[in-house]
């Protein structure tokens, strides 16, 4: 007979075993569910939306290209409605993004209940450059927050204040959100933009210590009536890496898991952009064309307008586990990777 001891440990293994796998196949299914809903309609389906509901940012970010063209904010009401719309078309994660969306913490806040609590998206989560998140507001609203991401472009403040990003305190607010969200269950996500400053930079150790479950790495995108330098709020074109560059900073880097690298080819016309007059942003000719407003048509005739490439969203790892499910994060050993 087994020792004691041995017998027991064999029944916990066994047992934790087949809860994590269960846990797996769950978030596996769910992700072939979903790609299942894009492949078996004839028509496109707006999975995942990022809505840019205001332009106004306190960060001035040489590369941005989303800039302050207006500092119009949609009546609540409206924003709402437009939400409603898309997630009666199929609509599962929305993506909250500026400009600074934590410029207006409460309609952020009412967004947020919003969508995870009348319309039950599968996932609700931010984009911030993190300067105005307050730990309160995190407390208060970690059961609608699937994904918190911070644009960081460099753990070296000269870097970052030569860049537009902050005044050199940047690094220090990061390392203190990804904590809180460590603390309240929220998915911790790190976006850097890869460009002429940063390019040669290593960020393997801080990356270990901050642990995102998910690095985005974006090559400087240029698109003409938003960054192109020609009666344009920003000019980017001092920014601009060639596609060489932004390998060389990808394969540097190639060991953390939570990489996710977006070259300009696979990035431009993968994302669905609303902007604040909820009009998708079409991105097909370098610049960004608007096309009617959801407000005033159907979601699908303003998609048809969008120049979205649903296949290319498939390929660039748009749909994943963004839900609050179990997930590798890059720097904690304790945590089991996922096949997907």
């Amino acid at each position: 007979m087994l020792p004691f001891f041995t017998f027991f440990a064999l029944i916990i293994t066994y047992i934790v075993y087949n809860v994590f796998n269960k846990k797996k196949n769950k978030i596996q299914c769910s992700s072939k569910k979903t790609e299942n809903i894009l492949s078996q309609n004839n028509k496109k389906v707006p999975l995942s939306v990022n809505y840019h509901f205001t332009r106004k940012c306190n960060y001035e970010c040489g590369f941005c290209f989303h800039t302050a063209k207006t500092s119009y904010l949609a009546p609540i009401e409206d924003a709402k409605s437009g939400l409603r719309k898309l997630a009666d078309e199929g609509m599962k994660k929305i993506n909250f993004a500026g400009g600074e969306p934590f410029l207006y913490p409460k309609y952020l806040e009412e967004l947020l209940r919003y969508c995870k609590q009348v319309l039950k998206v599968e996932s609700a989560s931010i984009v911030s450059n993190g300067s105005k998140i307050k730990y309160e507001f995190l407390q208060r609203n970690k059961d609608y927050i699937d994904i918190l991401a911070i644009s960081c472009d460099s753990f070296d403040e000269s870097v970052n204040k030569k860049i537009g990003r902050g005044t050199g305190k940047h690094v220090e607010k990061l390392s203190d959100i990804s904590r809180w969200c460590r603390e309240f269950g929220i998915k911790f996500k790190l976006n850097t933009v890869v460009n002429a400053y940063n390019k040669s930079e290593d960020m393997n150790e801080n990356i270990l210590k901050i642990a995102p479950f998910r690095w985005k790495c974006f090559q400087v995108l240029i698109l003409e009536n938003e960054n192109g330098g020609e009666g344009t709020l920003r000019d980017a074109r001092e920014f601009v890496v060639t596609d060489q560059e932004f390998e060389e900073f990808i394969q540097r880097h190639s060991k953390q898991k939570c990489l996710v690298p977006e070259p300009n080819n696979l990035m431009k016309n993968s994302y669905l952009i609303l902007d604040e007059y909820l009009r998708f942003l079409n991105c097909t000719n370098n610049e960004k064309t608007p096309s009617e407003s959801i407000l005033d048509v159907p979601v699908e005739k303003a998609l048809m307008q969008a120049g979205w490439d649903q296949e290319a969203f498939i390929g660039r790892s748009g749909i994943y586990d963004w839900s609050k499910q179990p997930s590798n994060i890059c720097g904690n050993n304790q945590a089991k990777e996922l096949e997907w």
